[in-house]
């Protein structure tokens, strides 16, 4: 199937998942296009992070389809290395190699995976730390960094395969509330420059400044979306209501 930019980057239809006799997605559907922003929020436990785990087949399928720049991540046949050169993905834990510098970090993919020479690699991850604002950082190993230092570690490391679209899962959660706002940033910088990124996230805040769209899941499925200055202000749904009553 051949894409254009004016189709959705990620297109989701019907998606079920379940663990064993757990169903957690109960039919998910949603498309995000070329440089969007999408939030998707909800309760614990209610399908966010498995589903944007789906889309980079870190998580498999049992129905429906995932398409990313139309290729079906649910192909038996699909290079998931070739999946996730196109979509990165930054966890809750930073998942950075403790024995490895900020700037050893951020090139190990593109020399190991993208075969790119040491020089080039050393020159861009020199370039996205400073983009992640880490001047001076090159050379501290995770241990020397704060949560949001390394959490903005990983983002470069992301950046560095040069992906289309970044998932976010939770990226805040493990922080200081002090370093969660320097995360947000550099995800807000990302944004503005056109990154196409989907995040699971419970910065209400961030969510009403920088998402195109807002997804409310509950239970395995989409309650209510909207964009946020719709959903936030005027949700219709009793369950979305409640959960933004506790939250917001």
């Amino acid at each position: 199937m051949s894409w254009t930019p004016a189709d959705p980057m990620v297109s989701i239809k019907n998606v079920h998942k379940s663990f064993g006799d757990l169903k957690v997605l109960k039919g998910v559907s949603l498309d995000v296009m070329k440089g969007d922003v999408i939030c998707i929020i909800g309760p614990s436990g209610s399908g966010k992070s498995t589903l944007i785990r789906c889309v980079n087949a870190l998580n498999d399928i049992q129905l429906g389809s995932i398409l990313v720049e139309g290729q079906e991540v649910n192909d038996p046949d699909l290079d998931k290395l070739e999946l996730r050169k196109k979509v990165g993905m930054v966890f809750q834990q930073y998942n950075l190699f403790p024995h490895k510098t900020a700037l050893q970090n951020v090139m190990m993919a593109p020399v190991r995976v993208l075969k790119r020479g040491k020089a080039e690699a050393e020159t861009q991850a020199r370039e996205l730390l400073a983009k992640v604002r880490l001047q001076g950082k090159e050379n501290a190993y995770p241990g020397e960094l704060s949560g949001g230092q390394q959490q903005r570690v990983a983002i470069a490391r992301s950046l560095a395969m040069k992906p289309d679209v970044i998932l976010f899962d939770e990226v805040t959660a493990a922080l200081d509330p002090e370093t969660v706002g320097e995360v947000l940033q550099t995800i807000k910088d990302l944004a503005e420059d056109g990154m196409t990124c989907i995040l699971v996230t419970h910065e209400m805040g961030f969510a009403r400044e920088v998402a195109d769209h807002v997804y409310f899941t509950d239970r395995g499925v989409i309650v209510e979306h909207g964009p946020p200055s719709v959903f936030f202000d005027s949700a219709k749904d009793p369950r979305t209501k409640e959960f933004l009553s506790k939250i917001l």
